[in-house]
């Protein structure tokens, strides 16, 4: 497998190596020496999958005091996925890196602890698959506003936005900045 350093401290793009041949195909999704020597070594808890229709947007979404790490993939479809580094003490904190993760090019996306985190669902529907490192505690998730021009997201052109009444109803990146500094101080 390859993995690149993006832009943002600690987001790694994977791109597992695909075995094919006239039957299809096999990849590894997840193989725990090769992973921890790629530094993701944090014991992952609980696995999720979604399906969504096109134009489908889901985040930014984030936990406070539970913060999950989250290895991201998509095996039916594709999304433009993205990840935003709101961890205070971080050296991109503030900064963004999107991927488009497909089922034919199979990459994944390690999202550290401390990130929101959010897609897009380009084709006309995708299956997400999640691999996290806490559980999921509703009490404790926060959101950010996905086209915060704080942030400056470049989200793909997509014919449609659908978005849950919490994600349209997210604070914007001064807000969340100004909390998170507050939590931490």
């Amino acid at each position: 497998m390859e993995v690149e350093q993006t832009n943002v401290a600690d987001v790694l793009l994977i791109r597992p190596k695909i075995w094919g041949d006239q039957r299809g195909f096999f990849v590894e999704t997840w193989q725990q020496e090769r992973y921890a020597a790629a530094g993701i070594n944090l014991p992952f808890v609980q696995d999720n999958h979604s399906r969504s229709r096109g134009g489908t947007l889901r985040g930014l979404h984030f936990q406070r005091r539970h913060p999950q790490g989250k290895l991201v993939s998509v095996s039916l479809g594709s999304v433009f996925d993205v990840a935003v580094d709101i961890r205070p003490d971080s050296p991109t904190f503030g900064q963004w890196f999107g991927a488009i993760l497909t089922a034919d090019n199979q990459h994944q996306l390690w999202v550290p602890p401390g990130m929101a985190h959010g897609f897009l669902v380009l084709s006309e529907t995708a299956h997400f698959h999640y691999k996290c490192t806490d559980f999921y505690h509703p009490e404790d998730e926060g959101s950010l506003r996905w086209d915060d021009p704080d942030i400056g997201i470049v989200w793909p052109d997509s014919p449609a936005r659908i978005l849950s009444d919490k994600d349209k109803a997210a604070p914007g990146w001064r807000e969340v900045r100004e909390a998170l500094l507050r939590e931490k101080a």
